[in-house]
């Protein structure tokens, strides 16, 4: 595998050494395949490891597959997949509601091995969603992204906005919940508002529109929390339409949906927004918000 990179500004001044430890994350052994194997050019030219970088310079770094542990993903059906962005280091995909993001058990089969279906090769599942969630879901293709989208990740760089269909009517525009969540007490598949012992959680929710008996909000995270919008909604009064294990009384699917995705892509320097919608999650707001 290939990769070729411009120099952004950002890494001008730097040495070779730094882009690859700090910069693209490489690990130490991988860095020491391409430094014996002298698969790193420069403008075309081996570098020393201490040379300095200029904006506008061409990086080419080749990764040999034997570099890495190999890992096997059964295949799925690819046209279980509807693709949003694909390029040769990532992929975005719009799952549908019930399915899961990576299989649990051998030979399940879930949204990683339809992926792995539709590009014929190996793909690391970078962030999940719940079985019951549908929405953007982001997926790398190769070892060397990985790591790059995990620290994006980590840093909150990936920005995600959820839309939700709650029950009531949510009274304010926008509002901003700080409820800490830890595990419930009697039942480990649930999560609960814990301010004693509860790791912090923020959700900032915005409402779209409003019908007699529910609300459409939009909510973006800034902790991910287990469950978060999903507690944080039910413990202010609103639950989630559909929800099974927060609704006193749930009907229906979830309705809970990874809307948007947006991130500047640790490669290219694009930045992508990618987002979608489930017909279903569609038909049903449209249902209940005109009763």
């Amino acid at each position: 595998m290939k990769i070729s990179i411009t120099i952004p500004v950002a890494w001008a001044g730097l040495t070779i050494k730094q882009v690859l430890e700090e910069q693209l994350l490489i690990p130490r052994k991988i860095r020491h395949f391409l430094r014996m194997d002298k698969t790193l050019t420069l403008d075309g030219q081996e570098v020393h490891w201490q040379s300095i970088v200029v904006e506008g310079q061409l990086l080419d770094l080749e990764f040999k597959e034997d570099w890495y542990d190999s890992r096997q993903v059964q295949a799925g059906q690819a046209n279980q997949v509807e693709v949003l962005y694909e390029d040769k280091h990532l992929i975005v995909v719009n799952k549908p509601e019930g399915m899961k993001t990576h299989a649990n058990q051998p030979g399940e089969m879930a949204c990683l091995n339809h992926v792995v279906a539709h590009t014929g090769q190996t793909c690391y599942v970078v962030h999940r969603l719940d079985q019951e969630t549908s929405g953007v879901l982001l997926f790398a293709k190769n070892p060397v992204i990985l790591p790059l989208l995990n620290r994006l990740l980590e840093r909150r760089e990936i920005k995600r906005e959820y839309w939700a269909l709650v029950q009531g009517n949510f009274p304010q525009k926008r509002q901003v919940y700080r409820d800490s969540i830890g595990r419930h007490r009697h039942d480990r598949r649930k999560r609960r508002v814990d301010t004693k012992n509860g790791q912090r959680a923020e959700t900032m929710v915005t409402r779209l529109k409003s019908g007699r008996n529910a609300t459409l909000v939009a909510c973006q995270l800034a902790t991910g929390r287990t469950h978060q919008i999903r507690v944080h909604l039910s413990y202010h009064g609103h639950p989630l339409v559909g929800d099974p294990l927060y609704h006193p009384r749930p009907k229906g699917r979830l309705m809970l949906h990874a809307y948007r995705l947006s991130f500047v892509h640790p490669l290219t320097q694009k930045a992508l927004v990618l987002q979608a919608l489930s017909p279903s999650f569609e038909a049903s707001i449209t249902f209940a918000l005109n009763r």
